[in-house]
């Protein structure tokens, strides 16, 4: 194929993997351009291991490399954000001249379209409740689905109030966006909460934004949903601390970088707080947080290599098991979600899957838009209460579905604040 798309994760771990399945792809990336978008997502604790081996690849196999993001990380050796035991700065040997995106400071003040203020104290949800009211278009994105439905519970009567998290299904979300979409184009009334997914290459504008407390790569994001169409002179980016709801630890840290960033720097967003930021960041952690996976008991995949050099007895098993990007387990479950009161086309696709002697690749890549991820535990207690099925006999436990909408809401999606609620229905055998 001559353009593949595929995801970080997927991409990193193949590199790192020891699997013929995995490795046998990596030939094509010789000779290849390999196209990074969102560079800032990079995991940080697997940080030089991700450099090692872009520059690798771009070194000794012919593939050029591009990053692109909003807020570039100070990867460069001459950022000296990254450095080593002996002080000595570690990162891409390269400079300003392989910049693809010309003047910087210019393009990055000709499309400025926000200003972002940090509130000087956390911020209860009923205060962002009230807010809400006062503004007919707003999006607060929190951290937690949790948060985010606890927020939306303040505001649902209100003219607009939508909910946004991945316990919806793809479908879901997709048929809520194109509907707020619509809204703000009327100037109807628009109260959204969401997680870090409308930051994911969502294409809307909204006049205010409030974002809580996460790193600086986050309210850039953040703040490209602000303003983003340029109709108003600026646009305005809350950045807030909920009262509520503490920041998981990865964002706690990127917060604890943010923060002192935020208090120099008139214009947070600017290409000098980024790298400021970024410096920050690394110097906190520090290089040995940013390669921490253990190889046979001791941190460091870079470390474990160059131990292995003289004698290129590498741990590829080892390494491979290691590496890994998404550390919690979650689970795929799905939703026979419906638009309205006719639509059955989930219960059509799900009664065909059951009906065949093997589950069609293609019917199961459709039923990716009904699935929801929620953590093991919760899919097994699901699970052991009834409440979840297989959605095909000879796929057992593997992929199991809701026997129906009972346990969605839908307006926030899955309840998981109820794992063992059952509708009356369920309690009836014939």
């Amino acid at each position: 194929m001559p353009i593949v798309v595929t995801t970080a994760v997927q991409f990193f771990e193949s590199l790192f993997a020891n699997r013929p399945s995995r490795c046998r792809k990596l030939h094509n990336i010789v000779d290849s351009v390999v196209i990074l978008d969102e560079a800032q997502t990079l995991p940080v604790d697997l940080l030089l291991p991700c450099m090692a081996a872009l520059d690798e690849l771009a070194r000794n196999y012919g593939t050029s490399i591009v990053l692109c993001t909003a807020t570039q990380p100070a990867l460069r050796k001459m950022d000296n954000a990254i450095v080593d035991g002996r002080k000595q700065p570690i990162g891409f040997d390269i400079d300003d001249k392989n910049e693809l995106a010309p003047e910087p400071m210019r393009l990055y003040t000709a499309l400025k379209r926000a200003a972002v203020e940090r509130h000087p104290d956390p911020v209860r949800d009923d205060a962002i409740a009230t807010r809400f009211r006062e503004q007919q278009q707003m999006l607060c994105i929190v951290n937690s689905r949790r948060h985010a439905r606890d927020l939306f519970e303040a505001i649902r009567d209100e003219s607009g109030a939508v909910h946004l998290t991945t316990l919806m299904c793809p479908r879901h979300r997709r048929r809520v966006l194109a509907e707020l979409r619509q809204r703000l184009c009327d100037g109807l009334p628009v109260r959204l909460v969401a997680t870090s997914l409308i930051e994911a290459g969502v294409d809307i504008d909204f006049p205010e934004v409030w974002r809580a407390t996460a790193g600086l790569e986050a309210i850039a994001q953040a703040a490209g949903r602000c303003n983003r169409e340029g109709k108003l002179a600026v646009g305005r980016v809350v950045v807030f601390e909920p009262a509520e709801a503490p920041p998981p630890h990865e964002l706690k840290i990127r917060w604890q970088a943010a923060r002192p960033v935020l208090a120099r720097h008139e214009d947070p967003l600017s290409l000098e707080a980024v790298r400021d930021y970024y410096t920050e960041l690394y110097w906190q952690r520090g290089s040995a947080a940013l390669d921490t996976a253990k190889v046979d008991g001791r941190a460091g995949i870079v470390a474990a290599i160059a131990a292995r050099a003289d004698t290129a007895d590498f741990p590829f098993e080892a390494i491979a098991a290691a590496f890994r990007v998404i550390k919690e387990v979650m689970e795929s479950v799905i939703v026979p979600w419906r638009a309205n009161r006719d639509d059955d086309a989930a219960d059509r696709l799900l009664a065909r899957i059951a009906s065949q002697e093997r589950p069609r690749a293609a019917d199961l890549r459709r039923l990716q838009q009904y699935v929801v991820s929620i953590t093991r535990q919760a899919r097994d207690d699901w699970l052991a209460a009834g409440v979840l099925y297989p959605v095909h006999a000879a796929l057992g436990d593997t992929l199991l579905r809701f026997e129906g909408l009972a346990n969605y809401d839908p307006a926030t999606g899955v309840r998981l604040d109820d794992l063992y609620f059952r509708s009356p229905e369920a309690n009836v055998i014939s």
